[in-house]
Parts: structure tokens; sequence; C-alpha cells
């Protein structure tokens, strides 16, 4: 993430969403937005997903990567990628902090951290609009 998100911005967005947190997640195919509940975890302006690469919300994003999300006050758009495997080494450092974050549940037998299908959705975003107490931010997540 650049430096053109105010400071105070990117407290709030850690404090909100650097932890397991629920958000809305919305893609579109032919037109037709599809929206989901999701647990995500924030970092320097990406969400970060644990799901099924075969589930409707990946084959979505594989054919049109633009995203949408929406949670405590802050909605954004993003680019959908799928970082792949949760298991594979190139996502190591993220996936010992997913494992963290979402510890209470990630082993319920929900995941099958064997299949290769289990991957790491990443949501970049671009741009989003965030309140709090009465201040409205309006963010630009885009390398500049």
């Amino acid at each position: 993430m650049n430096g053109s998100i105010p400071e105070k911005a990117q407290e709030l967005l850690k404090e909100r969403f650097g932890r397991d947190t629920l958000i809305a997640l919305a893609t579109v195919t032919d037109g037709i937005p599809s929206v989901r509940t999701v647990n995500s975890y924030y970092e320097d302006g990406k969400f970060y997903v644990i799901t099924y690469a075969k589930s409707a919300k990946m084959k979505q994003i594989e054919a049109n990567p633009n995203t949408a999300v929406s949670g405590d006050w802050f909605s954004a758009h993003g680019k959908g990628m799928n970082l792949g495997w949760f298991g594979k080494s190139e996502n190591r450092d993220i996936a010992v902090k997913l494992r963290h974050v979402f510890k209470d549940w990630i082993d319920n037998g929900h995941n099958n951290f064997d299949d290769e299908n289990t991957v790491i959705l990443c949501i970049q975003l671009t741009d989003g609009t965030l309140f709090s107490h009465g201040t409205r931010y309006d963010l630009d997540f885009s390398e500049k």
C-alpha cells in the first residue's frame, strides 16, 4: 500500500479488519452481482480469505477479477487473485498469519489443507470509503 492513505485511516483499517472479521464480498457474472459473507483478514491494502478453488466465487473471480467488499462502515473495490494452494511454499508467510488469525475455527473440519483446491484468495483493494465518528476517508490504494 502506498503512502497516500492517511495514517488515521490505516490505523482504523488495521483495528477493524486486522483480525478474523466478517465482510461482504461481491463478485459479478454476466452483469449479475453475487454477494456472500466471508471470514477475512486485512493487511496492507489487501484482504485474505481461505476458500475452495472450485467455489462459485472463485469461478466468478477467475472470469472477472473485479470485486467489492463491505463491512464495519467501510466499502471498497478490488481485484481478486487466487494465490493458490494454502500449503505451497510461496504462501508460507501469509498462511502462518491466517492460521493464527483464524485459530478459533481453522481446524474445525471445514477445511482440508491436504487438498490443493484449498486456496488463499487475495483481494487487492483499489479504492474505498471509510467512515469513523463523522469523518469520511476516500481512499486510493492504487500504486502510483
